[in-house]
């Protein structure tokens, strides 16, 4: 199996996640440029986070246009298994891949720090190494975190499942104190109607090995590994 980290310019965790694959979950990665088409026979793609194209008009606006963008669309619609982390769930986002969008912070501040989400489906490629209802501790870093989506679709998102993880506190409440943005229902993250496309706003490759203070985000990519392997 092999993973593919995509870099936009002005991507800043591509190396982390890069990192994150390659020493702590030990499996083979590689970058994927944002001007090729080659997504390089991978397994699995990365959007990863940071400020693709400056976040120029809006986040993720440019980078939906790019070469690697319309081949990760490709490859999706086929079942791939694509993760947006924070700047790469707002690609993700305006590409078309997932409903809703994501919306300036209430309160219009860059928020950066530990926040408590709850797994609310642990059946997906991305999650199946969690419990349902199991409260992770993953950092977040943005400016743009605060999803929202029309009545429909987040009725759909609820009927159908596809509400991955939640914003709560420590003991896994779901308030409105432990949402740090104003994210709709609490939102920390979405997945696609066939499961295999996942946004996500907290940066697992943040959380994942006992330097950085926490090791709850190794279990996302784990999920992924396992899913793969059970193909």
């Amino acid at each position: 199996m092999k993973f593919g980290v995509i870099i936009f310019p002005g991507s800043n965790c591509d190396h982390d996640a890069y990192w994150t694959i390659q020493q702590v979950a030990k499996q083979p990665v590689t970058f994927l440029w944002h001007e090729s088409h080659d997504l390089e026979n991978c397994d699995a793609v990365i959007v990863p986070g940071g400020f693709a194209y400056g976040d120029y008009l809006r986040t993720g606006a440019i980078a939906k246009f790019s070469p690697v963008m319309e081949s990760v669309r490709k490859f999706a619609d086929a079942g791939g298994l694509v993760i947006g982390i924070c700047n790469g769930f707002q690609i993700l986002c305006e590409s078309g891949l997932l409903p809703g969008a994501l919306m300036r912070n209430v309160g219009l501040k860059y928020v950066c720090k530990p926040v408590q989400v709850r797994i609310e489906n642990a059946d997906t490629p991305f999650t199946n190494a969690c419990r349902q209802g199991e409260v992770l501790t993953i950092p977040i870093g943005h400016m743009e975190g605060n999803y929202f989506c029309d009545p429909e679709t987040l009725e759909e998102l609820r009927r159908d499942n596809r509400i991955v993880f939640r914003y709560c506190s420590p003991a896994g409440e779901i308030t409105a104190e432990a949402n740090p943005n104003g994210s709709l229902d609490n939102i920390a993250g979405i997945c696609s109607r066939g499961g295999n496309v996942v946004g996500m706003m907290p940066h697992p490759e943040r959380s994942a090995e006992p330097e950085l203070g926490c090791t709850d985000g190794l279990k996302v990519f784990q999920s992924m590994v396992g899913a793969m392997a059970a193909r």
